[in-house]
Order: structure tokens, then C-alpha cells, then sequence
């Protein structure tokens, strides 16, 4: 980027994209900068931008404004970031565990929006490619367990540390012997940090769900329904969530400008 000469702002936050009638004129600041531009390029959530940054202002499209309604969203995260101060050699860089109850699961996390403890979780262990990610003799770790959205209403000031030490008895019991005495540095993240900080609607963690109602072109588009001027890139937006879906809406969306 720097390269191109593209001038980056850290330190702030777009708060509202501003716009006349159906036409994009710029972005506003968290200070109240106000940066005028006939193009916004958005990598942001789309529900949660068209809520928020644009105050739910969708100029009045009733096919768009039922879109929105009728949505529904992925599952939240917990992911838990941990080093320990001894090498597990047997874990793979990527682990997969599932849970007994693999239906009845997923029945908890989308549609009685509730915590079970026989989770299913993904755990990546870096170090096991690149060395230099954890001191000598060292490794690290993080695990991501899906679990509801923030529709569930749980509370994850109460709930974050249960579901923290339950995270540590699975891995213990089935990948990693003595892991809580072996423990030397963590913290966690909830579906709470995905809708507050990263401004996810419900603290959803892939957006909207990437089912067929809601793929391809169902999903949001590149260039906003709504207003000239607002595009969008990422998981939200067409083609889909995931990794390859995120890059390739980033090259759809160089096609389109």
C-alpha cells in the first residue's frame, strides 16, 4: 500500500457514511473528520454498515428493506488464545474435535441459541510450521469453538470464563496432557467482541449465513443495492464467507470498478 501511495489513517474510525439522496459523498470520522470521496469501498459488515453507518436509511426500497429482514446470521465465536511453556509435538498446525451430539449441536447454536458442554472445536497450533511464533521450547495456540450469536442473549461476563475452562478439560482429556499446569499466557474472545469492536451484527462471526437463500447473488452485493458510490468486500458480500470467498470478492470487486 505503500507502494501505490495509498495514504492509511490509523488510529480512527469511519462512524457514518455520509450520502445525498442515493449518492455516496464521503465518510465521517469518530473525530469528526469528514473525507469527501465518490466512492467508498467498504470491508465492513454489510447489515451492520446499512444499520449503522447509514442509520438504517435504505432510501425507501421495500424488496431491499424485506432482504434485510428476512436475513439470518452465522453463528458467534469463542476463540481462546493460549502459550505454554512445553512443546505438544503430537499436534498437527490444524486439529479438528468433534463432539458426541454433532446434529443436536448445531440444533443448540442456531436454533435454541444455547451453551451445551459437548462442544466441537477447531485448534490451530502455528508454531507447528513456523518456529519463530513461540520462544524456544515454547508453543502457541488458539481454539475456536462455534457457539450462538448474540440473538442467544447470553451474558459472556458470566459465561466467557465456564466456557474457557471447558475448553481447556476437552483439549487436556483429548489432545494435551497436563495442559492447565503447562498454560503461561492467554485471553479470550466472545461473540461480544465480534459485535462491539468489529461491528457484526447479533456478534455474528462469518456475517450472514452462506446458505443457498443467502449465496451468490442472494448475498449482499458488491455494489450496494441502495446507493451510488458504496461498494462492498468480504465475508458479508458475494460470493460468500470463508477465505476463498473473501478473496475472490475482492477480485470481483476490481472487475466492477
Amino acid at each position: 500500500m505503500d507502494e501505490e501511495g495509498i495514504e492509511v489513517i490509523k488510529g480512527r474510525e469511519v462512524t457514518k457514511i455520509i450520502s445525498d439522496k442515493k449518492k455516496i459523498t464521503g465518510v465521517q470520522l469518530n473525530d469528526q473528520t469528514i473525507i469527501n470521496s465518490n466512492n467508498v469501498i467498504c470491508n465492513a459488515d454489510p447489515p451492520a454498515v446499512y444499520e449503522k453507518m447509514l442509520n438504517g436509511n435504505t432510501n425507501n426500497s421495500f424488496l431491499f428493506k424485506w432482504k434485510m429482514n428476512r436475513m439470518e446470521y452465522s453463528m458467534g465465536l469463542f476463540v481462546y488464545y493460549f502459550g505454554t511453556k512445553k512443546k505438544y509435538e503430537n499436534v498437527e498446525h490444524h486439529t479438528i474435535k468433534f463432539g458426541n451430539k454433532y446434529k443436536e449441536h448445531l440444533d443448540d447454536i442456531f436454533n435454541k441459541k444455547k451453551l451445551n458442554d459437548d462442544i466441537s472445536y477447531y485448534l490451530h497450533r502455528p508454531s507447528a510450521t513456523d518456529k519463530s511464533m513461540a520462544p524456544e521450547g515454547n508453543d502457541c495456540f488458539y481454539v475456536l469453538v462455534p457457539v450462538p450469536n448474540n440473538q442467544s442473549n447470553i451474558d459472556w461476563s458470566l459465561e466467557g470464563e465456564k466456557m474457557k475452562n471447558l475448553v481447556i478439560d476437552k483439549m487436556q482429556n483429548d489432545l494435551m496432557p497436563n495442559l492447565k499446569e503447562n498454560i503461561v499466557e492467554d485471553f479470550y474472545l466472545t461473540p461480544d467482541y465480534f459485535e462491539k469492536d468489529l461491528n457484526t451484527k447479533h456478534g455474528s462471526g462469518f456475517s450472514i449465513q452462506p446458505k443457498f437463500s443467502q449465496s451468490a447473488y442472494f448475498r449482499f452485493h458488491n455494489k450496494s443495492e441502495v446507493y451510488d458510490g458504496l461498494f462492498f468486500v468480504g465475508a458479508g458480500t458475494h460470493p460468500g464467507a470463508g477465505v476463498p470467498g473473501v478473496l475472490s470478492s475482492a477480485k470481483v470487486l476490481d472487475k466492477i470498478i
